[in-house]
């Protein structure tokens, strides 16, 4: 049923009626996770990777009162260079579409647009979970809930290293998400490809993800997947020192009081600047390491529907 509230790009709907394969691409990764103009390069990189293996971009953003299901390279332009551009996730997305705002996308924002649209992968670089320091703050991402609730599949590097990975793995299994280890029987931890935690499930090939998703949804079974691919052991960072600058991030957050959806930008710059770059190399190239594999998955779907 059309919505209003969504606008398909031309390309990306075309894509749908033909039963082509589309990947969903966020946008904060554009407006809020890396600085101009590698945010602007990254965004044109991974849609280009998209296209060379055979699928449609779908990347997802706000603008004029619509959620945007694929963006034109204007538009992508301005989110990666204007000032104020709203970090939009589900409880964002009302207020953001009434006063007809810029912005740019979660997981979970990115979710809600590629379930409306009915894209079935969305690659990314790594969701939300649960915060340290869960017990006194009770910050836990909307991505979980996000996931829980849309059919689509998740290809992203494990969960964000600076969160609490044994517990968000506790919450992905009480809703019922999936957790599939690409290739891997560890969960993987973002900048490095190795968290010391097991996954429920494994699968090799983008066949036997496709197979997954074709049996959860025929079956009726509401929710996504999280397809947990780890970065290549040559981009990896030095595990030692990341943890390092985490814990050194999230002390400097406390002092500062910086808390909610600002924490993850703040300690993902800390971050970079405490590893000397090496953090950002490697979340350049897990999220096109992700979009490759989130292709493959999107293309071996499309046949097998």
């Amino acid at each position: 049923m059309a919505n209003s509230s969504v606008h398909i790009h031309p390309p990306v709907a075309e894509a749908l009626r033909n039963g082509e394969p589309v990947v969903a691409l966020e946008s904060t990764i554009v407006a809020h996770g890396m600085p101009y103009p590698a945010n602007l390069e990254t965004a044109e990189t991974l849609e280009s990777l998209v296209e060379a293996r055979g699928a449609i971009p779908a990347t997802v953003a706000v603008a004029n009162g619509q959620i945007h299901v694929g963006c034109d390279a204007d538009m992508l332009h301005a989110l990666a260079t204007e000032e104020g551009v709203w970090k939009i996730s589900r409880r964002d997305l009302p207020l953001a579409l009434a006063k007809r705002v810029l912005g740019a996308t979660t997981v979970s924002g990115t979710l809600i647009g590629s379930a409306h649209a009915g894209v079935a992968v969305f690659a990314t670089g790594g969701i939300g979970g649960v915060h340290r320091g869960v017990a006194s703050t009770w910050d836990v991402s909307a991505d979980l809930a996000e996931m829980a609730a849309s059919d689509v599949a998740v290809v992203s590097a494990g969960a964000k290293s600076i969160l609490d990975l044994p517990k968000t793995l506790e919450v992905l299994e009480s809703s019922g998400i999936p957790v599939i280890g690409y290739g891997t029987d560890e969960f993987p931890a973002f900048f490095t490809h190795k968290s010391g935690l097991g996954v429920p499930h494994r699968c090799d090939t983008p066949e036997e993800v496709a197979a997954a998703m074709h049996a959860k949804w025929t079956l009726g079974l509401q929710g996504g997947f999280l397809v947990a691919n780890p970065i290549p052991e040559s981009a990896a960072a030095d595990p030692t020192a990341i943890e390092a600058a985490i814990e050194a991030g999230l002390r400097a957050a406390s002092e500062q009081g910086v808390e909610g959806k600002a924490l993850t930008p703040f300690l993902l710059r800390f971050i970079n600047e405490a590893t000397g770059g090496a953090s950002l190399a490697a979340n350049r190239q897990l999220v096109e390491n992700n979009v490759r594999v989130g292709t493959e998955i999107a293309v071996a779907y499309a046949a097998l529907r």
